[in-house]
């Protein structure tokens, strides 16, 4: 019954950050901010998705800081960033500014990778001058840029209006979720993960968005109802790869299968069969895979100066 934010110990505890800031949006929303590795590393940020904080990407920070410098935070109102009253796609775009500004040296490459609305954050920022600035390559991971209440598949009926009625009304509820009980568990696993996720994976995801304020749920889960980024995609001109979960039925294969097709320089797609929507916690080692590959292409060694002084 305990409200732990995270799991405290296995591979998806959060490791301690080599140090923190707090990187301010246009709007003066505060955002959290770890860094994790060594300084003149190669440059990865994470963006994790709705309901969720740094914590969601412990595997992968984990795996990545040994030799990468990973910059992860926390979307306004999640985790230790404070809820602000704007919530669009435009914040999530400055908010992802503002971090490229605070960590990020001038004309730094970096390997952006976003989870769901994370995913949605890159493809939101994709015009603006900052991202073009700092993205070298981008992973997407199950993630959508439109109709996403409409191709849900949470709601185990028929696709069409009453389908997407009741879909709505469940992702747009503003009940409280309560402590992580074993009927919290199994209703989390069914939603967001594949049938053959591990006990510790349902848990760890569990203890993240159970902790996820009411409001801030429900005021983004707004966002997402009306989101459309289909524009916004075919601006996403730098290498982008996809993955995706068969069993995902937040933002089902149709939703990756329509980015492949707009995204005007997709280099991978990953089909994963049987995973959920939580790619990142069920497959952590191919998810940092396909990072490292991307820093491996489009990345490498560059020489990385200090932000002062560069």
């Amino acid at each position: 019954m305990s409200r732990l934010m995270h799991v405290a110990s296995g591979p998806y505890a959060p490791p301690v950050p080599a140090r923190e800031l707090t990187a301010v949006s246009a709007d003066g929303a505060r955002l959290h901010v770890e860094v994790h590795g060594a300084d003149g590393a190669p440059a990865v940020v994470l963006s994790h998705g709705w309901s969720c904080s740094t914590a969601f990407w412990a595997a992968q920070i984990r795996d990545l800081a040994a030799d990468h410098r990973v910059i992860a935070y926390d979307q306004r109102g999640h985790g230790r960033s404070p809820a602000n009253p704007v919530c669009s796609a435009d914040a999530l775009a400055d908010d992802l500014e503002a971090v490229l500004a605070a960590t990020l040296a001038t004309g730094e490459k970096a390997v952006l990778a976003g989870h769901s609305m994370g995913g949605m954050t890159l493809m939101a920022a994709a015009g603006r001058d900052r991202f073009r600035e700092h993205a070298g390559a981008v992973l997407l991971c199950s993630t959508g840029s439109s109709r996403l209440v409409a191709e849900s598949l949470v709601v185990p009926m028929r696709a069409g209006r009453s389908r997407t009625w009741l879909t709505r009304k469940v992702l747009g509820s503003r009940a409280p979720l309560g402590p992580v009980t074993p009927v919290a568990r199994r209703i989390l696993k069914y939603a967001t993960m594949g049938p053959g996720s591990a006990p510790g994976m349902v848990e760890a995801c569990a203890r993240i968005v159970h902790a996820c304020p009411r409001k801030v749920r429900y005021a983004w889960s707004h966002v997402l109802d009306t989101l459309d980024l289909d524009h916004r995609v075919r601006e996403l001109s730098v290498p982008a790869a996809v993955v995706v979960g068969t069993a995902d039925r937040m933002t089902p294969v149709v939703h990756a299968r329509s980015l492949v097709a707009a995204l005007p320089n997709c280099v991978g797609s990953t089909e994963l069969p049987g995973l959920g929507h939580m790619t990142p916690v069920e497959a952590p080692a191919l998810v940092a895979t396909r990072i490292r590959e991307l820093v491996s292409t489009y990345v490498g060694s560059q020489r990385i100066q200090q932000k002062e002084g560069a």
